[in-house]
């Protein structure tokens, strides 16, 4: 598998040095895509920093990049394609997604984040106007208007996630890449026509190109409840249906694609420094392709409703589960997909230890320390115990907050240990001796709930609940929304019912 990556990351920059050498002019080419691309800081927040990756066993680093889609009108062609030039200033994130590749490249968690989020955001000073804005509670997308890197310190601050990199693309980018790639094609299941961003489109599937490919990301009211939610779904068939698209008319190996889709990237993106060339953005989309589709799985973070604000929504607690899963660099993909987990982390068909027969649970003395931070987990995990017949425990709880769950033995206790573990389905490499006598259980935060320790399907299944995931190898129509979110010479109805109130108004796409 490495050796064929490598050979196509080594074709790709073959195939784009010998298309622009057999010009005549393959420096300029080069640095004419060089200087194409605009970068800013990072992070532009007042304290803190963008937060820090953690190598797995084998040195490796997970990357996290926020994608973000700017809705500015600051450039001319912004304006005509996004309208209302006389009521929009500055810029919002239209979209912010984070981009979770993982440390051993097999495996990628795309993670949506709701623009109209609110939420405690931090202070930040604007890169290039030097404005500055103290910590306050607001709609998270609203950061962008201090600069792309207010945006990654307010991503940061709400969901803990390191990012290390940001790419952000506006209203023209869209179209120039979606048109780059020969056009995205996206199923809807009925007729539907929204008249805030203009999409209509027949009940089916169409091939998007300019301005249709804009008018299907950007569209609220067409899908699911009129809020930004429905939008983030078709977002994620769309590009869905980009990754696919790239992977089966095999872009990357095209010389003439590959320039295309080098000029319309590298003219539509701003980025930080350290993604700001080339190489580098060649060694990340390296990185990206070499992911299987079906190992590329969306998610949308959870949300609940805003007390203060029925048209806004808080990030809910069940989003925890799923920012714990990103930062531990845990896999996304169904369990039915290949995996490759991380040392420290079981696989669900990992066996666990077998109980060492000769050791009876009733003479095992064992303290039970809650380093969870969740109050009542030793006595929870202790009562699973006494059920099995460990009923000599010492409960504690540690005013340290542990990451992993462990079982630590002292001399001649092993066995003890490894019986206690398997009680508790905890794996193998959860179990080492310490200098302590006796056996000690720590309670860490992996394992937060329930008696017995969750297998990785479980803490799969607890970190997509409610998220709306899907792989990218999933094809799906995105479904029109039933409700009345649009109007009509103002009346106000469903986009089904629009299409059919319209029918002079023409179609975005055949």
């Amino acid at each position: 598998m490495g050796t064929v990556v490598r050979r196509r990351r080594v074709l790709l920059v073959v195939a784009l040095v010998l298309l622009t050498a057999s010009c005549g002019a393959g420096v300029f080419v080069y640095r004419q895509l060089n200087g194409n691309i605009r970068e800013v800081p990072l992070y532009s927040g007042t304290t803190g920093d963008a937060g820090r990756e953690v190598p797995d066993v084998f040195g490796r680093l997970p990357i996290n990049v926020l994608l973000i889609g700017s809705d500015s009108r600051a450039k001319a062609v912004n304006c005509r394609l996004g309208g209302g030039c006389d009521r929009f200033t500055g810029q919002n994130a239209d979209v912010e997604m984070v981009v979770h590749v993982s440390a051993d490249r097999t495996n990628i968690t795309v993670m949506s984040v709701p623009r109209d989020t609110v939420a405690e955001l931090p202070g930040c000073t604007h890169p290039t106007t030097g404005a500055k804005i103290g910590p306050r509670r607001a709609q998270i997308n609203a950061s962008l208007l201090y600069g792309p890197g207010c945006t990654v310190a307010a991503v940061h601050q709400v969901t803990g996630i390191p990012i290390d990199h940001f790419m952000m693309v506006d209203f023209a980018g869209v179209i120039a890449m979606s048109d780059s790639v020969g056009g995205v094609s996206v199923c809807v299941t009925d007729n539907v026509f929204d008249s805030y961003s203009h999409l209509k489109l027949t009940a089916g599937t169409h091939v998007l190109k300019g301005l249709a490919a804009l008018e299907f990301v950007r569209s609220r009211h067409a899908f699911g409840d009129g809020s930004d939610l429905g939008r983030t779904y078709a977002q994620h068939v769309f590009l869905s249906a980009v990754i696919r698209s790239l992977k089966r008319k095999g872009v990357l190996l095209n010389p003439a694609a590959v320039y295309k889709l080098a000029q319309a990237a590298t003219k539509a993106l701003t980025v930080d420094p350290e993604l700001g060339s080339i190489p580098k953005l060649l060694g990340l989309a390296a990185d990206v392709n070499k992911v299987e589709a079906d190992r590329i799985t969306f998610t949308t973070m959870q949300t609940s409703p805003d007390p203060a604000d029925v048209n806004r929504v808080v990030v809910a607690p069940a989003a925890k589960k799923l920012f714990e899963t990103i930062i531990k660099d845990e896999s996304l993909s169904s369990p039915g997909a290949p995996a490759t987990p991380t040392p420290s982390v079981r696989a669900s068909s990992t066996p666990s230890p077998s109980p060492t027969p000769s050791v009876k649970p009733g003479r095992v003395n064992l303290r039970v320390v809650n380093a969870s931070g969740q109050e009542g987990r030793a006595t929870e995990v202790s009562r699973g115990l006494n059920a099995q017949g460990f009923v000599r425990t010492t409960l504690v709880s540690s005013p340290t907050v542990i990451a992993r769950s462990t079982v630590g033995y002292g001399p001649g206790r092993r066995d003890q240990a490894e019986a206690v573990a398997a009680a508790l389905e905890l794996p193998p490499d959860t179990i080492s001796a310490t200098s302590t006598p006796g056996v000690s259980l720590t309670i860490g935060t992996d394992w937060t709930e329930g008696a017995t320790f969750p297998t990785a399907d479980d803490r799969r299944s607890t970190a997509l609940k409610q998220s709306h995931a899907q792989t990218a190898k999933a094809s799906s129509c995105v479904p029109v929304s039933k409700q009345n979110t649009v109007t009509v010479n103002g009346v106000s109805m469903s986009p089904i019912q629009a299409f059919a109130a319209t029918p002079d108004v023409k179609l975005s796409a055949p």
